[in-house]
């Protein structure tokens, strides 16, 4: 972006501030825009002169007209960042006036007009300030925010490390608001939904001042605005029937807003009617009551803000929008916002487009305490849990506190028993790889079937999707293989596979740091195009083994967004575009994994490499079916040598709502000795499904 450019949107931020409806009883004035920022290596050392312009939300290698030098970077000095910003109201200044920062990395300290407010210690969660004391009602009001790095935080404090990260860029990367109403005013709402008597539960956290307010209350259609229910009580915990309720499902994603006024505040926010929950017996998840198989990916929104493509995409709304609807196309429902929090605006945009999202806190040690080894002291995490729920728990889109990722600490599960009751949704918790908290938390596991070939000199096995998939596994590499019971039972928990594949591919076509020797040995010499072509084979065949034998409750894949670091320091994985900006994905991962992910799914159970020429074999085609609707097709198995049909057998099936079948197909391979493949088809909402194995005849 030009100077010119930030100079007119700074003006445009500017005026917005002072064009305030004197009728509304809340105004929420946001101060997202150009602000300014300059560096000191001193914690209290104000820069006497601000030269360089930053947008908010942001990070601050955006910074115009000459970027900071190393940001992100570690260092042997300390880097303390000043962000300034000037508004002004034209009224007098009400009862309460609060700055909130919905999220800023790292830490911040916060003053006005000269004057210190108060800091926060956190870095992922939001953080409100008064600012009465000091908020002029006439003239200019200068706001201060000082933030600092990653390599500059105290130990008691979550820091969001990531052993395949190498930047951490600091900046204030979530929205700004200046909050100003009566002292009635309303602090927090948690909106409780009960499906099965069509009602909401609201319990309202009002300033002490206002303990005795009357609530005035109205439920309307978020599209429509139409008005729903309204009405007045003298309670704060209280229910309201929802007539002719309409359930949220990502197939659905219905929206309300709620509407709590006081004499002197109102408050809206939105929520879905809608019930979440895992089940230790079954193995499953339930979305508003009924069985409902997870089908997703992963977003590393941490790791994409050090993409050099990155830039301002992460805050662009249409963009943020446009990523969501792709995903959409895959047949994707959840995605694991995995190891850190993206804006706001990606957790709105979920709500309304539909996906269920496993909300991941930024947390990855490793090893039994390694939190510990790496000097950090999170004994006081409950506290940072605490402000992170209060701020979602209203988004119907998240379904599961994902406390952390693959690490083995006594600290995550302490602050879930800690927090776990203020989530009166009672939403399931994912407790990475340590011992999940109660029975019917989620089991994380990440089978990484290819994993142990990796290294440069491993042994390869003769055929690796065969050694791989040629068995009905359970899903290991969680909590009953890295913490488990001392009895060496495993834990009942359902199983959710996050994370599965080991083939990354750079989006040049270069395979990543943790595949580099794994692609040449067990592929040998390939170009971009064909190691492109190995990839989404060998990951839509694992997809499809997963989701055909029905021994876990959701399967995610990692990661449809993060980054891609093909030169040095290479990265360890990578996403799936070859255009960030345009949201293209890389066609043959597209092509091969949309089928994978279908809702109807056949499956070849068929993992030989070689078949002898005039043998004859039982193909076994499993079908599963993750929708509410029974299925009637035409199920095609075919022989094909390139794409010529060699030979073709076709069965009229059925199979019911979220079911399961296996169908037999005899084949004779009476051809020539050569290349050859099984491919199986049928035909979902107008579009060909297919699952597909090659082999050799010889």
């Amino acid at each position: 972006m030009k100077i010119s450019k930030l100079i007119i949107l700074s003006v445009l931020i500017f005026a917005s501030c002072k064009n305030i409806d004197k009728n509304e009883k809340r105004k929420v004035i946001s101060l997202n825009g150009i602000w300014q920022i300059e560096e000191s290596n001193l914690s209290d050392e104000i820069p006497e002169s601000f030269f360089k312009n930053v947008p908010v939300p942001g990070l601050i290698d955006l910074a115009t007209p000459k970027a900071f030098d190393s940001i992100g970077y570690p260092t042997s000095y300390k880097r303390y960042f000043w962000y300034k910003k000037e508004f002004q109201i034209d009224e007098d200044v009400p009862d309460v006036a609060l700055i909130k920062l919905y999220k800023a990395k790292y830490t911040m300290k916060v003053f006005l007009n000269g004057n210190f407010v108060g800091e926060q210690g956190y870095n992922f969660t939001p953080a409100l300030f008064n600012i009465k004391p000091y908020l002029k009602n006439k003239g200019k009001n200068e706001l201060l925010v000082r933030i600092s790095t990653y390599d500059n935080l105290p130990a008691n404090v979550a820091d969001g490390h990531d052993f395949e990260k190498k930047r951490y860029i600091p900046g204030i990367y979530d929205n700004v608001e200046l909050i100003l109403s009566g002292k009635e005013f309303i602090e927090n709402v948690q909106i409780v939904p009960n499906i099965e008597n069509n009602e909401v539960r609201v319990v309202a956290k009002l300033k002490s001042e206002a303990e005795n307010s009357t609530l005035k209350y109205r439920v309307l259609e978020y599209k429509s605005g139409k008005e729903v229910i309204s009405g007045e009580t003298s309670s704060h915990d209280f229910k309201v029937k929802i007539p002719n309720c309409k359930l949220w499902s990502p197939e659905n994603p219905f929206l309300y807003t709620l509407e709590l006024e006081t004499n002197s505040d109102k408050l809206s926010t939105r929520f879905g009617m809608r019930s979440f929950r895992l089940d230790s017996k079954t193995g499953l998840a339930y979305l508003n009551g009924k069985p409902y198989y997870l089908r997703g990916t992963n977003t590393c929104i941490f790791r994409f803000f050090e993409d050099p493509d990155r830039k301002e995409l992460p805050w662009n709304k249409d963009w943020v929008r446009n990523l969501h609807q792709k995903f959409k196309t895959m047949h994707w429902n959840s995605i694991r916002y995995c190891i850190g929090f993206p804006p706001e605006i990606w957790y709105e945009i979920a709500d309304e487009e539909g996906f269920l999202i496993q909300d991941e806190f930024p947390i990855w040690y490793g090893k039994w305490n390694q939190i510990n080894k790496l000097g950090r002291d999170l004994t006081q995490l409950h506290l940072e849990y605490e402000q992170w729920m209060k701020d979602r728990w209203n988004h119907p889109c998240v379904v599961i506190w994902d406390a952390q990722n693959e690490t083995r600490t006594e600290h995550t599960g302490n602050a879930i028993n800690k927090v776990r009751h203020l989530d009166l949704s009672n939403r399931p918790w994912d407790n990475g790889w340590s011992t999940p908290m109660h029975k019917n938390d989620v089991q994380e596991v990440h089978p990484y079937l290819y994993n142990k070939f990796h290294k440069k000199n491993a042994e390869l096995p003769k055929n690796l999707l065969q050694f791989a998939l040629d068995t009905v596994r359970i899903p290991d590499n969680g909590p009953s293989e890295i913490s488990p019971k001392m009895s060496g039972e495993k834990y009942p928990n359902p199983y959710i596979i996050n994370e599965y594949a080991w083939l990354w591919i750079n989006r040049n076509g270069t395979p990543t740091r943790l595949t580099e020797h794994l692609y040449p040995k067990a592929f040998g010499k390939k170009t971009a195009q064909e190691l492109y072509y190995i990839y989404a084979r060998h990951f839509s065949m694992k997809t499809e083994y997963w989701r055909a034998h029905r021994k876990c409750a959701g399967i995610m894949h990692f990661c449809a967004l993060g980054y891609s670091r093909p030169n040095e320091p290479k990265g360890e994985t990578s996403d799936n575009f070859i255009d960030i900006k345009n949201l293209i994905f890389e066609p043959t991962f597209e092509k091969y994994t949309k089928d994978a992910f279908s809702p109807i799914l056949p499956f070849i159970d068929f993992w030989e490499p070689t078949v002898k020429k005039n043998s004859k074999e039982n193909i076994e085609i499993i079908m599963i079916n993750d929708t509410y609707s029974d299925w009637e097709g035409k199920l095609r198995l075919m022989l094909k040598k390139d794409v010529k049909i060699i030979s073709e057998i076709s069965k009229q099936v059925s199979i019911d709502e979220l079911g399961k079948i296996s169908v037999s197909f005899p084949i004779e391979f009476d051809v020539e000795p050569g290349s050859y493949s099984l491919v199986t088809e049928i035909m979902y909402k107008g579009e060909e499904v297919q699952s597909i194995r090659e082999f050799e005849v010889k």
